[in-house]
């Protein structure tokens, strides 16, 4: 079943009077951003799906009324994993009932979350200059979107996150979340192939927090959320075996080509130099502290 997670959230900046408003807070990325703004006691006011559903137009014309001139937008509402043209077809839709509302309004910066599925396969690290062209409606969809805001007059921020991992990640994808979970469960984990193809995986607080400090700092620009190092998923599987060690492994003969050609790497210097306060959680260690915190607790 298609989700659609759509909810509006205004938090009230204290020290610089700037409202930040999140179009799609009950995504995973959004969940984690809201932990981040809490803890630095930051007010904010909710506006949940029933009030505000991007692909209605007139539902959307209730953002006339929430928008003022010094907010931050962070745009983060989507129908995702864009599996086909109907999906797509959708969060283009959504991009342009935003984008109508927006045209109309002075705000003072625009956050739009996309994805690194917008570029090219590479050989070598792939850098926020590198060649943009997807292979998958997914990327081609955030593509399109990024293309459509470019038009938008006010400073853009266009945030393109890698693999994410973290807790409470609702997508149960292929990786690290879902091996942990199977191995809580004492189910096998599948690997295709020898899981040796290799990526770039970012945990969701970073995530977060590279769109926290690009609102700090209103950062002009595109900047890849990434962590800078690949894993193979055989060698993610072998630290989460450390440690549940009566987990199984099942190896599963592949019926096409690796995705990506089995490498997908980043260059991180951009968020390490733009976001100096920046400390980037390595994967490894953090299933390592996983499952210590699972045995204490």
């Amino acid at each position: 079943m298609e989700k659609i997670y759509i909810v509006c959230i205004c938090f009230q900046m204290k020290k610089n009077n700037k409202r930040i408003v999140i179009l799609g807070s009950n995504s995973f990325i959004a969940k984690s951003l809201i932990k981040i703004l809490i803890d630095k006691q930051i007010n904010y006011i909710g506006i949940n799906r029933k009030e505000v559903n991007f692909e209605n137009k007139k539902s959307v014309q209730k953002l006339n009324k929430i928008i003022k001139p010094n907010d931050v937008i962070i745009f983060i509402a989507a129908i995702a994993p864009v599996k086909n043209i109907t999906m797509l077809s959708k969060n283009l839709n959504i991009c342009e009932n935003i984008i109508n509302i927006l045209r109309l309004k002075k705000f003072d910066h625009l956050i739009y979350v996309s994805s690194d599925a917008v570029y090219s396969d590479s050989k070598s690290k792939i850098t926020e200059k590198s060649l943009t062209i997807p292979d998958s409606l997914h990327g081609f969809m955030h593509l399109i979107r990024e293309k459509m805001l470019l038009d938008l007059n006010c400073t853009k921020t266009f945030v393109r996150p890698t693999l994410i991992y973290g807790l409470d990640d609702p997508h149960n994808g292929y990786g690290p979340n879902k091996f942990i979970r199977l191995a809580q469960n004492n189910k096998k984990i599948s690997l295709f192939g020898n899981g040796e193809e290799k990526r770039d995986h970012i945990n969701v607080e970073n995530v977060a927090e590279i769109i926290f400090y690009s609102s700090k700092i209103k950062y002009n620009g595109i900047v890849n959320a990434v962590s800078g190092n690949v894993l193979s998923f055989n060698q993610i599987v072998k630290e989460i075996r450390n440690n549940y060690k009566n987990i199984k492994i099942k190896k599963i003969k592949r019926s096409g080509p690796m995705p990506h050609n089995g490498y997908r790497a980043f260059n991180n210097s951009k968020i390490k130099k733009k976001f100096p306060k920046l400390k980037l959680i390595n994967l490894l260690s953090w299933i390592k502290k996983k499952y210590k915190y699972e045995k204490i607790n």
